[in-house]
């Protein structure tokens, strides 16, 4: 019987053996790759993204190895870059090349998977929807038409804040912003029956979940062509479970805006999107699921990203309270205290835009920019071959000592130079991405920060019962987020900003 064991024992570790060097071995030896650190068999450079989060592990390996690196995990090539000439130069000269984010992590996730936007290949479809998101919602003169519901959602934010502050309530300053991204966002994209219907809180719910999940699906990306092979998907039942239920979610705010939209009540996105669905006469026809998915990325990509950084600006300005006090003057002088700051105001509030930048330097929201090599190319002189995974280091590049002086302290007074030295920051600048796949919704987020923090600091004092906030990163996170809450009291420091109170 001992001798069966064995022999089962040792056919099934001659078979696993089998199993790894043929899937996981190293793929044909290119020369002239750029640098790369040891790897271990089979797993290549893997075990060198577990010590910490992804973003800080990649910052470790660029820092002792050097800022364009060729990495391997199992035999997915990686190019890993945290230089901002380098990523300057492969933009410049390569940027249709590095124009996809290649595999997704899983097709049928409502966030980031094959329906979505994000992840979409460069080509037809991407072109389309990008086409309508600008047209409708984030480009100039959509944003302009859209103005008075953002003001609306500002003044509301203002409201909730003076009753938390009536009533001596403690809040907690990511929820509340988030709760206005995604009034804003919802009221933009779906119209006004969204607010009332109470869905910021339930989209709220789902964006925070995936954002916890972002690191597995990052992996997952990465991952998914090596474990696939041998029948597994990386975190699928997880990530699955939360996208059926927001997917659920979306299925019924879409029909609640299809009635709206043939009562013509709805907004200009969600109607394009429907006869675009419907087929009527659109010049390219989508999916129902491609209609949620650009949903759910909006709120993802744009409501959890402003969120998170309007959180962490707040987070910076209390512990740094001579900045605090240089903002609360600007704003003071240019608006002064008889009414609410607008975001019309904003382009005058230089020092408001320095603050809002340093945070997005210290802590971007997209950490890691990940791209795909479609074609082979040569890039300082090295060989990067087609199919290489591209990954850029946007929190490195931004805090490289190289490039930036006191480069882990918040000093907004940086982005404040003359307009060359400005030009020459911009270049090291990367928190919205870089190249034709550049977030579009940079100048919404600006004004959803901006409006926000604004807000705040012209209307209240903060009391956050300590003398610090902790600003600790939450660990296993793709996406940069404070590890503890940032709960504070509001304390009414200017009267009825707003003529109707």
């Amino acid at each position: 019987m001992a001798s069966v064991d064995y022999q089962s024992s040792f056919i099934l570790i001659l078979i696993l053996s089998f199993l790894f060097v043929y899937y996981f071995k190293k793929p044909k030896n290119v020369s002239n790759l750029p640098p790369s650190p040891p790897s271990l068999p089979f797993i290549g450079h893997l075990h060198l993204l577990f010590s910490c989060s992804i973003h800080k592990s990649f910052q470790k390996v660029s820092s002792k190895y050097g800022p364009l690196l060729h990495l391997r995990n199992f035999n997915v090539p990686v190019v890993l870059v945290s230089s901002a000439s380098v990523v300057y130069e492969i933009f410049k000269d390569h940027d249709m090349n590095v124009s996809s984010h290649g595999a997704i992590g899983n097709d049928d996730c409502i966030v980031f998977g094959s329906s979505g936007f994000i992840q979409a290949p460069y080509g037809d479809y991407w072109k389309f929807m990008k086409k309508i998101i600008i047209t409708n919602m984030l480009g100039p003169q959509a944003l302009e038409r859209l103005r008075g519901v953002r003001a609306v959602e500002v003044e509301r934010f203002y409201r909730n804040l003076l009753d938390k502050a009536m009533n001596k309530q403690s809040v907690e300053i990511g929820e509340e912003a988030m709760r206005l991204d995604n009034s804003i966002l919802g009221t933009m994209s779906m119209g006004r029956g969204f607010s009332k219907e109470n869905n910021e809180a339930k989209v709220s719910k789902f964006t925070v979940e995936f954002a916890s999940l972002a690191q597995k699906i990052f992996l997952a990306q990465i991952l998914r062509k090596p474990l696939e092979k041998i029948g597994i998907s990386p975190f699928k039942k997880e990530i699955m479970d939360a996208s059926y239920r927001f997917e659920e979610l979306l299925e019924r705010i879409i029909v609640k805006c299809e009635e709206r939209v043939y009562e013509d009540q709805g907004p200009e996105v969600m109607e394009t999107l429907l006869a675009a669905y419907r087929g009527d006469n659109a010049e390219y026809k989508i999916t129902r699921n491609q209609i949620k998915a650009l949903l759910a990325e909006l709120f993802f990509g744009g409501g959890d990203t402003s969120s998170t950084t309007t959180r962490w600006a707040m987070a910076e300005l209390i512990n740094n309270p001579k900045v605090l006090e240089r903002l609360r003057e600007e704003i003071d002088s240019m608006i002064g205290e008889t009414r609410l700051i607008q975001e019309t105001d904003l382009p005058k509030l230089l020092y408001l835009q320095a603050v809002i930048k340093e945070s997005l330097r210290l802590h971007p929201p997209g950490v890691l920019l990940p791209r795909e090599f479609e074609h082979g190319c040569n890039i300082r002189g090295f060989y990067i071959p087609k199919g290489t995974k591209l990954v850029i280091n946007a929190y490195a590049m931004m805090r490289n000592p190289n490039s930036w002086k006191d480069s882990d302290e918040f000093k907004p007074e940086r982005f404040l130079g003359k307009e060359e030295e400005k030009r020459e920051k911009l270049l090291n600048f990367l928190p919205f991405g870089f190249g034709r796949r550049a977030c579009p919704g940079s100048n919404l987020g600006y004004i959803l920060v901006g409006t926000a923090i604004g807000v705040m600091v012209q209307c209240f004092d903060w009391d956050i019962g300590g003398e610090k906030v902790n600003m600790e990163e939450a660990s296993r996170r793709a996406f940069l987020a404070m590890a503890h809450p940032l709960k504070c009291t509001p304390l009414p420091r200017i009267l009825n900003p707003l003529p109707s109170l």
